[in-house]
């Protein structure tokens, strides 16, 4: 018997989907909101044309490949699609055959993935890396730079997260630093709180409007493609931490771990301050390797990866000292696509007029010492890994 559409009776007309943990957001590991979660979808009978529907959905275009095998990296959660059968000319995933919601024989480990022609929203040009260089953003069919008014190192935390780079380097680039752009200046008064999830989410001045030139192009530069998440807790800014490391998702010892190492942590995913610390345990032990260890952070950096620690792989611990941790997840937040962007004037998220951008990165917490381990000067960060 042939697998029915996903278009069960009562069902709202849309599907919600996004690739997570890609280059950008054109490319990553496909998710499905289903239900008020978000899943995966197993690789079973996965292939170009499912991606297709997929990409033409998400408005990326075309697919250019559809990688199965956790391609990039397992998924948490529930798996919410198996064995879709798409023909390539579905207008959207809902209309493709498959198994019912929720039912599948898959692992995370099968999370498909795909890989679309069209363009990501923001880019790094003009640097070392795609984590470093001049900010530009595409609109109306062309990409722009954007003004560094207002900008600091909350709206650098917003891009790099969204990049997939990690967070922001202490101090920002000045700007023009990375050469002076051309064509359109889209964007200025970018004032991020730092917690958004998106450029978009961020209240600016309407497109195009600034009072700047090219000499005042921002540039940013991010650690770099650092990867941490919060593994099963009830949403994802609760649970126990996790970074990747090699090709894998290990966890990190408690050992030396306090309000600094947290304050910095839950920074870094964009869901606000720490709340009061949770048991070790609280979201169960992990498996797979124990990443880091004596993680020692001052509490004002931007990224864990800026944090002295142990070498990789390296400790004294079992998964029953696993870190937890629990995040305030600014639930006061209310998304906003990227046409909020385009408004008369810069407004706050309750639409009137924007006050001071409230506190950014935790201030400096001074540590009586550092727990025995010295600063690496930057080799923290991952090497570069294959996560395929």
């Amino acid at each position: 018997m042939a697998p029915a559409c996903l278009v069960p009776s009562g069902r709202r007309a849309g599907t919600v989907l996004r690739l997570a943990d890609g280059p950008h957001g054109c490319a990553g590991r496909l998710e499905v909101l289903h239900s008020g979660r978000w899943g995966t979808v197993c690789d079973d009978a996965w292939d170009l044309r499912d991606a297709a529907v997929a990409c033409r959905e998400l408005g990326c275009g075309g697919a250019l490949a559809a990688p199965g095998g956790a391609f990039f990296g397992e998924g948490a959660g529930p798996i919410i699609l198996d064995d879709l059968r798409c023909r390539g000319n579905e207008t959207a995933l809902r209309f493709c055959p498959a198994r019912p919601w929720g039912q599948h024989d898959c692992h995370h480990r099968e999370d498909a993935g795909a890989v679309c022609d069209g363009s990501p929203q923001l880019r790094l040009v003009a640097g070392p890396s795609r984590c470093s260089g001049r900010l530009e953003v595409w609109h109306d069919g062309r990409w722009g730079t954007v003004c560094d008014d207002s900008w600091d190192l909350r709206d650098s935390a917003v891009v790099c997260r969204e990049l997939g780079c990690g967070g922001p380097r202490q101090p920002d680039p000045a700007a023009g630093r990375f050469g002076w752009g051309s064509g359109p200046i889209w964007l200025d008064d970018v004032n991020c709180v730092g917690t958004e999830a998106s450029l978009a989410d961020c209240p600016a001045a309407p497109w195009g409007k600034h009072n700047c030139a090219h000499n005042e192009d921002v540039g940013v530069t991010c650690s770099g493609p650092f990867r941490v998440r919060l593994a099963d807790g009830p949403n994802r800014c609760a649970g126990r931490l996790e970074v990747w490391h090699a090709g894998r998702w290990g966890t990190v010892c408690d050992d030396n771990w306090d309000l600094r190492d947290a304050t910095v942590a839950c920074w870094e995913l964009g869901c606000g301050k720490v709340r009061p610390r949770v048991g070790k345990t609280h979201y169960g032990p992990g498996t797979g390797p124990i990443w880091l260890d004596d993680v020692g952070c001052l509490g004002r950096e931007t990224s864990l990866s800026d944090c002295p620690a142990g070498p990789w792989g390296k400790h004294n611990c079992d998964h029953e000292e696993d870190v937890g941790l629990t995040c305030t997840d600014l639930e006061e937040r209310v998304p906003r696509s990227r046409a909020s962007l385009s408004r008369s004037a810069p407004l706050g998220r309750d639409g009137k007029a924007r006050d001071p951008k409230p506190p950014g990165p935790p201030g400096d917490l001074p540590r009586t010492g550092n727990g025995g381990v010295t600063q690496r000067n930057g080799q923290f960060r991952p090497e570069p890994a294959n996560e395929k």
